[in-house]
């Protein structure tokens, strides 16, 4: 059996990137604008959350397969990487901007190294 914080931090990775690719995949005006600070093509948004989605997918069959968590921490960890410099370096926001891919950076690579 998993520790707790092993399935609460899953759970959290859950439910932030089912609300993150929700958002991209409706275009939300707050991520269109994201987006366009960014710099980057709007193709990538869809591309983005099509990776969010495969690593929610693999992150809920994770609690039965339990070797799909590092795969799907890995993606995470590799997406929040990304959108930390794409806060910092890209739309050079205040740090405060990345406070949520920072944090769910470390949740990834705790869970990687579990």
């Amino acid at each position: 059996m998993e520790p707790i914080w092993t399935v609460l931090f899953q759970g959290i990775l859950i439910v932030i990137f089912v609300i993150s690719a929700s958002l991209k995949f409706l275009r939300a005006p707050s991520m269109v604008r994201h987006w366009t600070e960014y710099r980057y093509p709007f193709w990538g948004m869809y591309a983005v959350a099509s990776l969010e989605a495969a690593g929610v997918a693999l992150m809920i069959t994770a609690f039965w397969l339990p070797e799909n968590t590092f795969y799907a921490a890995a993606l995470f960890a590799v997406l929040m990487i990304g959108a930390v410099h794409a806060h910092l370096f890209r739309a050079k926001h205040k740090p405060i901007m990345a406070l949520n891919a920072m944090l769910m950076l470390v949740l990834s690579v705790t869970l990687l190294f579990q």
